[in-house]
């Protein structure tokens, strides 16, 4: 039931529009009458009154602004005016400032006056439910995070969200009426050139259109967005296209973040460099364009030497920085259509990918190896690195990434081998050597399990009563297809791969339970020695291995010497120092071997708790008869008695050789001329002649 307020002081128009409502057929009609605006105001707080109809002459209030007073306390409902037949005039007005109609006097009998109010009533509800509508859609799109701006027929803006007015900078009064193009203006990341509004296309098209790729709109302070959009027509009942909206966001962090991620997948996090992904693609391009232009190029594969020693004595921070300083001067190093790349660890590869002549690499192979020379000054410390390289040329050595990466990794190989700090291109017969390489390296990683390797041993004799005074264990392989393998041929194979570690290990353990093998058989080699590699000395656990196996064999301390070269002790001094100190409080011998040879000053030797020098057999096999040599030799003699350390001379091969070590007083030797190392039966045999058992 519907509630009608009646708002007039005439009893006839009251009762007239009370009959018509009662004989309404769509009815029935609930009416409230009051004759004052202020009684209708009042009650307007405690009824839900459905439509008004008011006579704009009340006994307190006359003309429109009767009609004012009524609209401004309820503009949600309906409101018709009662005007005179002669005189309509109030009515219009009123209409005019939002009433929903008037009904004239004299009229109030007629059956269209509870029609005209129920379409009254029913028109309102329909404003009213668009009302709620509009209003949601409108709370809707302010809430969303997308730019939404619609435009008419001829692309000329008639509406922006929220997030349009924030994204554009424009708000939606001062947009409404520009062009599209003006208040949101578009252009190529790359090119910079203006970019064509999707909406004039979909406009044209009639149909959804999308943003190309890397498309930036221009704000209206002049800053740059990347947006990504959807744009489609708008259409009428019929069809027609009346207008355009599109959707868009920013999606510049999303941009910038997929930019860096792209980034990050295609090169070296440390140095910046490309990585191994980045690399491939970019020879594989360089292949090509050789190809096509018959043109040649170079790929130089690079690691530094020794590299592994400063990240184990001074930190892989500083390691890394010292990568970072390579990685910049390689760079200056090549030119800007060159490729630099960091691939893993210590490795780098450089891509000259157009080269007229060999000598173009020569030249850069040079430079690098020249420049990386000078010393890394990192932090507090200067170091100096040196570099082994190895180049392949395309197409002459192959023509796929892979393979030319491979033959010049070969060739680095065979540059390490030659001495390292210097570079070498690649060549077929390196090949083979690269296979054996293979071979020898899985073969080692069996080697130890599968009982093939064993110890010979070699005397040192005292010079002067030719009795063995100590011997040192050495290393050989029983390969099942080599036969005897000698340490030439697979040492610095297992120093690369690290299997040096547990063969050396594996060494010690046998050298001491051998040591005590002879000792239960009343026979005294003296010390037994053990060479150190550089991996096992900087081992964390090397001391409190040495320890385990020591205990574990029953060994004396005493009865083991460790020979460990000068270039080891050298790398890190303080390192080397605390190193040999835990090894002396374990009472074992320490000798510095290949004495000589080396870099060490006598300032740094006075500080290693040494026991012997060991002179290197180069300086020895001709200190008989080469002046330089024998000055060495009886320098180093004088200097050990000197610093009372016991000298060895290594590598005595002649009678000659000998007199000259006794004429100098050296005490004791080491070589051929006393004997070749022999297995463990043949050396207890020595031992008992020595002994004269």
């Amino acid at each position: 039931m519907n509630l009608v307020l009646i708002v007039s002081d005439v009893i006839s128009d009251v009762t007239a529009l009370r009959e018509a409502l009662q004989k309404a057929h769509d009815g029935p009609y609930q009416v409230l009458w009051l004759r004052r605006l202020s009684e209708a105001l009042e009650q307007l707080h405690q009824n839900d009154v459905d439509v008004i109809l008011i006579d704009l002459v009340l006994p307190d209030s006359q003309g429109i602004e009767t009609f004012d007073q009524i609209y401004a306390a309820t503009p949600h409902i309906p409101i018709l005016t009662l005007s005179p037949l002669e005189d309509e005039t109030l009515g219009v007005e009123a209409v005019q400032r939002g009433a929903q109609g008037y009904l004239s006097k004299g009229y109030f009998s007629s059956y269209l006056v509870p029609q005209s109010l129920r379409n009254v009533i029913q028109r309102k509800a329909v404003e009213q439910n668009l009302f709620l509508e509009r209003e949601r859609a409108t709370i809707t799109l302010n809430s969303i995070s997308d730019a939404v701006i619609c435009t008419d027929l001829h692309g000329a803006v008639d509406y922006l969200n929220k997030a349009g007015e924030q994204m554009t900078g424009w708000n939606k009064e001062e947009a409404r009426g520009r062009p599209i193009s003006e208040v949101m203006p578009l252009i190529d990341q790359k090119t910079r050139q203006p970019v064509r509004n999707p909406v004039e296309l979909a406009l044209e098209r009639g149909q959804v259109v999308d943003l190309p790729a890397e498309t930036m709109m221009l704000r209206r302070g002049g800053e740059e967005a990347a947006i990504a959009d959807s744009t489609a027509p708008i259409r009428n009942r019929r069809g027609d296209v009346t207008g355009a909206v599109i959707v868009f966001r920013d999606v510049t962090a999303t941009l910038t973040m997929s930019q860096k991620m792209a980034h990050l997948a295609q090169h070296d996090v440390l140095t910046n460099l490309p990585n191994r992904l980045l690399l491939n693609d970019r020879m594989t391009q360089a292949i090509v364009q050789a190809k096509r232009h018959g043109t040649s190029g170079a790929v130089l594969f690079m690691d530094l030497d020794k590299f592994k020693s400063v990240n184990d004595s001074l930190g892989h921070d500083i390691g890394d920085k010292l990568l970072q300083s390579v990685a910049q001067r390689l760079c200056a190093c090549v030119r800007a259509s060159d490729t630099v790349s960091r691939i893993g660890g210590d490795e780098f590869v450089i891509l000259l990918a157009a080269t007229q002549h060999t000598d173009d690499a020569v030249v850069t192979a040079e430079k690098i190896v020249t420049a990386l020379a000078a010393p890394h000054i990192i932090g507090r410390h200067e170091l100096f690195m040196t570099s082994s390289m190895g180049i392949s040329l395309f197409p002459s050595d192959g023509n796929t990434p892979d393979l030319l990466l491979k033959h010049a990794d070969t060739a680095m190989y065979e540059a390490k081998q030659g001495g390292r700090n210097n570079y070498r291109f690649f060549m077929s017969s390196m090949n083979v050597q690269a296979v054996e390489r293979l071979l020898i390296e899985s073969g080692l990683r069996q080697a130890i399990g599968c009982s093939e390797l064993l110890l010979h041993f070699q005397p040192k004799v005292n010079l002067d009563t030719g009795r063995i005074i100590g011997v040192e264990a050495l290393v050989r392989w029983m390969h099942p297809d080599w036969k005897m393998t000698w340490p030439l041929r697979f040492i610095h194979i297992a120093e690369d791969c690290g299997m040096i570690v547990p063969i050396g290990r594996w060494v010690l353990r046998e050298a001491c339970a051998q040591a005590m093998q002879w000792r239960a058989e009343g026979l005294d080699p003296g010390t037994v020695a053990v060479n150190v590699s550089s991996l096992e000395f900087r081992q964390k656990d090397f001391v409190e291995y040495v320890r385990d196996v020591l205990q574990a064999s029953g060994l004396a301390p005493q009865s083991l010497q460790f020979e460990i070269t000068e270039s080891v002790l050298m790398r890190d001094v303080s390192a080397s120092i605390a190193v040999l100190t835990q090894l002396k409080a374990l009472g074992v011998e320490l000798a510095v071997d290949d004495f000589g040879t080396g870099y060490s000053s006598l300032s740094y030797l006075m500080q290693f708790p040494i026991d012997v020098l060991k002179i290197d057999q180069s300086f020895v096999r001709n200190a008989d008869t080469t002046a330089s040599n024998g000055i060495i030799v009886g320098a180093v003699i004088a200097m050990g008695k000197n610093l009372s350390h016991r000298v060895i001379a290594e590598g005595v091969e002649n009678q000659g050789q000998l007199d000259f070590l006794k004429k100098h007083r050296c005490e004791e030797g080491q070589g051929y001329f006393f004997s070749r190392p022999v297995d463990a039966d043949a050396f207890a045999q020595l031992l008992r002649t020595s002994l004269g058992t």
